[in-house]
């Protein structure tokens, strides 16, 4: 099936909860989930950085839109998108980490490329 995955979420709470990780990747350099959820959050994390990149008026309101916190913008234009300049995607790694303990979901750990 092509699109997006459900990961077992109304569409809301669905791009709540990856607006969040986001964020939280974008300020924290790394996070740990569950598989599914990172390769959803690789390809959101990855436009948002494109967006950097630009460093327009337009591409900042459209980070503001989607990223929850002011001062993690403002990182992703002055530190994280110039660090990249020179790149042409593939801003983030996955690794996976074995199953998780309790109910066996696959975890990985997601982190920005120390360019």
């Amino acid at each position: 099936m092509p699109g997006t995955r459900k990961l077992g979420r109304t569409s809301a709470h669905r791009n709540a909860m990856l607006r969040g990780m986001v964020t939280y990747l974008l300020e924290k350099g790394s996070i740990e989930t569950t598989l599914t959820r990172a390769k959803e959050v690789r390809a959101m994390a990855e436009k948002m950085i494109t967006l950097g990149k630009k460093n327009t008026l337009a591409t900042r309101r459209q980070a503001f839109s989607y990223i929850t916190k002011r001062e993690v913008v403002t990182k992703l234009f002055d530190e994280i998108a110039p660090k990249y300049a020179d790149r042409n995607g593939g801003y983030t790694q996955i690794y996976k980490l074995g199953p998780r303990r309790g109910d066996a979901a696959e975890m990985a750990l997601i982190k920005l490329i120390e360019d």
